[in-house]
């Protein structure tokens, strides 16, 4: 026992045939590694600058643009790490099944957060609308101030913001008013009855015809549209430029009220009621 114990009885020779050995293959193995690294991360900034230019080419949101960029090289350099890990001999399952569970918890942790995210990317890779379109969504309606990966801001007429999450705007129903270059605006005048039905078509057919915002093509629309209990309503349907929709909206129903009245045509009466009164 006591030689086996001695330094003479151990065998230095054959623990430095070991070492060099593992030297050796660990050797080969980082510079293997090395050269894979360099190599990689060469491919990698090529990608990069293929990505790079072919968003720039199809002019993706500046916002959406640097966000794809950094996910692309971050997952370009993790596939990297874990093949140079493999190339050294480590085992990379755990690592993979580790990110994996990590990515699956913070996953359920920021469900509503990716929800918004996802719906982020989707609008400002879509483009449903774009900064300065005017749409209705979410119960809310506005002009788009700023598209932002998680929220879409807008402005109300009456200078309110109102910041809506990407996720629900995204799924759900959205009216853009913007997004075709022209609008078709409709008004409703009503009339007395026993007042001239062609005289009062014709005052409201002079007047669009004279506002130069009232696109010839198509050709405006005016008809008799209903008989109420007190008026008769008329209806007029004109093609407008999109830009033009609410101040000619308000500028017609303003001059429309002061023609009938210049040409005495009993406009909008209140309702009423007859009553006979017969004895016996």
């Amino acid at each position: 026992m006591e030689e086996l114990l001695r330094p003479s009885s151990f065998n230095w020779q054959v623990l430095a045939g070991k070492l060099s050995d593992i030297s050796v293959t660990f050797g080969t193995k980082l510079l293997a590694a090395i050269v894979v690294f360099l190599i990689g991360r060469w491919i990698v900034r090529r990608i990069n600058r293929l990505i790079t230019a072919i968003m720039q080419k199809r002019g993706i949101e500046p916002s959406l643009f640097s966000f794809l960029k950094s996910l692309v090289g971050i997952t370009l350099n993790f596939i990297l790490i874990i093949i140079i890990i493999s190339i050294l001999g480590i085992e990379t399952s755990s690592f993979i099944a580790l990110f994996a569970s990590a990515g699956v918890a913070i996953g359920m942790a920021l469900s509503g957060t990716l929800q918004n995210f996802a719906g982020g990317v989707m609008i400002l890779l879509f483009k449903p609308f774009k900064i300065g379109d005017f749409i209705e969504a979410q119960g809310q309606s506005g002009t788009v101030q700023e598209i932002q990966i998680f929220n879409t801001i807008l402005t109300t007429g009456d200078n309110k913001t109102i910041i809506i999450p990407n996720g629900g705007l995204s799924t759900s129903t959205m009216i853009n008013y913007s997004k075709a270059a022209t609008r078709r605006v409709d008004w409703t005048f009503a009339v007395a009855y026993g007042e001239d039905y062609d005289k009062a078509k014709a005052v409201i057919g002079k007047l669009v015809q004279e506002d130069a915002r009232v696109l010839k093509d198509p050709a405006c629309f005016i008809a008799l549209n209903s008989l109420e209990a007190s008026a008769v309503t008329i209806v007029v349907r004109a093609w407008v430029k999109a830009a033009d929709y609410g101040d000619l909206f308000f500028d017609m129903n303003e001059k429309v009220y002061k023609a009938f009245a210049a040409e005495k045509i009993l406009r909008s009466p209140l309702p009423h009621m007859e009553v006979r009164l017969q004895q016996n």
